[in-house]
């Protein structure tokens, strides 16, 4: 069995432009796609499918309440946590990978799209409840406007990967 061939996301043509004001309009969003899917026009140009992508959105919104898997280096912080405002604002960059992580991130498990739709439902409603108690691992401080932004910003990157045809 031969494995897939990988996309370069970082440089990869025909993406959609996105910007979510709220969490809600991002969640009409995923569930767009999800239901784009089951009707089977759902395009996809990015290396994950539909369910690995909301589901590894809703890893990470976690992670700000359970915990980062991994101790952030020093050096990453001092680089990262200038450009906090970037981060927030957006667009993050694509195809950037975590370094010495198998896969280049967390969260990236294969699970059907309705686990993740339904994944990613259940952290974007733990999301707007309250924010994080504990400080970012590389921004520190964050009001839950900020949480929720970057919540957005990776969002907007990850669904990007995906239109309708």
């Amino acid at each position: 069995m031969s494995k897939a061939k990988t996309i370069d996301t970082g440089n990869v043509a025909g993406r959609r432009e996105l910007h979510f004001k709220t969490l809600d309009e991002m969640l009409a969003d995923a569930e767009s796609l999800a239901s784009a899917e089951s009707a089977g026009k759902l395009r996809q140009i990015g290396n994950w499918p539909l369910g690995t992508a909301c589901g590894h959105l809703a890893t990470w919104t976690n992670y700000g309440f359970d915990g980062l898997p991994m101790k952030v280096p020093f050096f990453i912080k001092m680089m990262i946590k200038p450009m906090k405002n970037r981060f927030i604002k957006g667009p993050l960059p694509a195809g950037q990978k975590i370094p010495k992580v198998d896969g280049g991130t967390f969260g990236v498990e294969a699970i059907p799209t309705e686990s993740g739709l339904a994944n990613l439902k259940a952290a974007t409603a733990r999301l707007k409840a309250a924010p994080p108690k504990d400080p970012n691992p590389i921004f520190g401080e964050l009001r839950h406007d900020e949480w929720i932004a970057l919540a957005l910003r990776h969002a907007e990157l990850h669904l990007s990967f995906f239109g309708v045809r």
